[in-house]
């Protein structure tokens, strides 16, 4: 056809002198078609130029095409590249992505979500921290039937499949770091502690500190938000101290970027006078001078993984749990760190 209308499957159906269900069939690739049949429609399909909608496939065969994500996660450096990562994965695989935000300590929490899944009609969903550690949505949605990942610090039950950051294990290997470089007097700025992110890190970090038999006294902890202006308030309070830190462990890159300006702004050098590192390598980690030394989580590659497990649930429903997937961390070292002053 040359006019400028919009080819549709019953214009198909017309033109071959078949049912609409049986260009359906053809078009899902249903066994239910004779050879003949099919090569006719295909022909005819190919003749007047159809492309179907992946939409309109999507609900010839039940589902919706959609994928959602639920996430409560001011970071845009974090967030933006999750969200980036499940989108390719989802264009390739002709889904869309439905992003439905949520507040962490809701009391409404697991209802709201699963009134989410219910009036969205999503085909599956991923659940990123922190919503991802209430065990109650896990559950939940999987009594609902409901294909979901859930990523994670720690392992939450009732998750068909689980993404898991060896965050504890990351951050030991960060006062490592600073340990090595003759650092005694060390802090954190941690997370907020309802977080299980925020424990995981703080509990490894401690950890490898009392390996060595060292502290980490109250004096030298503050709690943040992951937020910059807590990061900010954090870190002047431990610079302020009559006998101040030489290394600040803040972590996520947000924080320890506001360690930098609240350390520049009493006449430090970093890391002259204070080393100062991160947690996650989010973009901001370069953007900021000196360059954030951090660890990195491999957001992207978290995010494809994510999507491709939960696109294969969706595909193949008998799959009804897969194994966690256990997420190794690694340490970057740039130039926000260096060796104890004198």
């Amino acid at each position: 056809m040359s006019d400028y209308r919009s080819i549709t499957i019953t214009d198909v159906a017309q033109a071959a002198g078949v049912s609409i269900r049986t260009v359906s069939r053809v078009l899902n690739n249903s066994p239910k078609v004779g050879a003949a049949a099919r090569e006719k429609i295909q022909a005819t399909i190919e003749e007047m130029g159809f492309s179907p909608s992946s939409r309109a496939r999507a609900l010839a065969s039940g589902r919706s095409s959609l994928i959602g994500v639920v996430q409560d996660d001011p970071n845009a450096h974090v967030i933006g590249v999750f969200q980036r990562g499940i989108v390719d994965v989802c264009a390739a695989q002709g889904y869309e992505l439905v992003v439905h935000p949520a507040k962490f300590g809701d009391p409404d929490l697991t209802r709201n979500i699963e009134d989410f899944a219910r009036r969205s009609r999503i085909d599956g969903l991923i659940v990123l921290p922190p919503i991802s550690e209430a065990s109650s949505i896990a559950l939940a949605l999987t009594k609902r039937g409901v294909p979901a990942i859930g990523i994670a610090s720690v392992r939450v039950p009732g998750y068909p499949g689980a993404l898991v950051s060896e965050e504890r294990i990351a951050a030991g290997v960060l006062a490592e770091h600073l340990i090595g470089l003759g650092h005694t007097r060390i802090a954190i700025v941690t997370g907020p502690l309802a977080f299980h992110s925020a424990n995981e890190r703080e509990q490894g970090f401690r950890g490898a500190l009392e390996a060595h038999d060292m502290s980490l006294p109250n004096r030298y902890v503050r709690e943040g938000d992951y937020g910059f202006a807590s990061g900010y308030a954090a870190a002047g309070a431990l610079l302020d101290q009559a006998d101040p830190p030489t290394a600040i462990f803040a972590c996520n890159d947000i924080m320890a970027a506001s360690a930098i300006k609240a350390a520049h702004e009493r006449g430090l050098a970093v890391p002259r006078d204070l080393s100062i590192a991160g947690f996650d390598d989010s973009d901001i980690a370069s953007m900021v001078s000196p360059a954030l030394t951090t660890i990195r989580r491999p957001l992207l590659a978290m995010a494809h993984d994510a999507t491709e497990r939960l696109i294969g649930m969706i595909a193949d429903r008998s799959i009804t749990r897969l194994p966690d997937h256990r997420i190794a961390l690694s340490l970057i070292e740039r130039q926000s760190t260096g060796p104890a002053p004198a």
